[in-house]
């Protein structure tokens, strides 16, 4: 299993460079990295299924942490973020 990611400030409209990303495995840590220029992680982690806790620290004056529990089996995921300082949302990505 493996999983990218990207946090795009949509108040901005650009992408958000310098988000730090982490990856916990119930309590452990698993991964994390900054997003890079372009707003993305191409590999936070390679790693088994199962079920994630995925933690963003977005530049938002509101939002200081975004925490996200998703169910990853095999293969390659996606989960990007939007933020503003008015609202955030993430999806499944391709």
């Amino acid at each position: 299993m493996t999983l990218s990611t990207h946090v795009l400030d949509t108040a901005a409209g650009r992408p958000a460079a310098g988000v730090l990303v982490e990856l916990f495995l119930d309590d452990a840590l698993v991964a994390s990295a900054e997003t890079d220029a372009d707003g993305r992680i191409r590999q936070l982690a390679e790693t088994t299924p199962g079920r994630y806790r995925l933690v963003f620290h977005p530049p938002s004056p509101f939002f200081r942490r975004v925490e996200l529990e998703v169910d990853l089996d095999d293969g390659h995921h996606h989960v990007p973020l939007l933020i503003s300082p008015y609202s955030c949302a993430s999806y499944r990505g391709s």
